[in-house]
């Protein structure tokens, strides 16, 4: 994991990527793909959660027992960061943009693997 620039002592949660054992960081790396506007909107609310945590729908929703997402409203759709909390760290684990109402079982399966690969299980 590498820790964001945000390292103030002052905020409720600091702001990790998840990075897999052959050191890529997927949201990272997605959000590299997004437009200016996307990377703009989705860090706002990212930030949000950062200083305000807990915090529940509309921009958080609980998947099941620690893992969340943010939901993010964007020009080109819906996107979704899924995270887990651990002391006071937000780790981010995966994102995608939705395209359908129901979360994508591969989304799910890989967020999975990725939690367990954090818990080192």
């Amino acid at each position: 994991m590498i820790q964001s620039p945000q390292d103030d002592e002052s905020l409720r949660l600091k702001v990790f990527f998840f990075r897999t054992r052959r050191g890529n960081e997927p949201v990272r790396e997605w959000l590299k793909s997004l437009s200016p506007i996307e990377k703009r909107t989705i860090g706002e609310d990212v930030k949000t959660v950062q200083f305000g945590w807990p915090l529940g729908m509309p921009l958080v929703r609980k998947l099941e027992s620690g893992l969340w997402e943010i939901r993010s409203n964007l020009p080109s759709g819906i996107a979704r960061i899924m995270f887990t909390v651990k002391d006071n760290a937000m780790i981010l684990l995966h994102g995608f943009i939705k395209k359908s109402q129901k979360t994508p079982m591969d989304d799910l399966h890989l967020v999975r693997e990725h939690l367990a690969q954090l818990r080192g299980e």
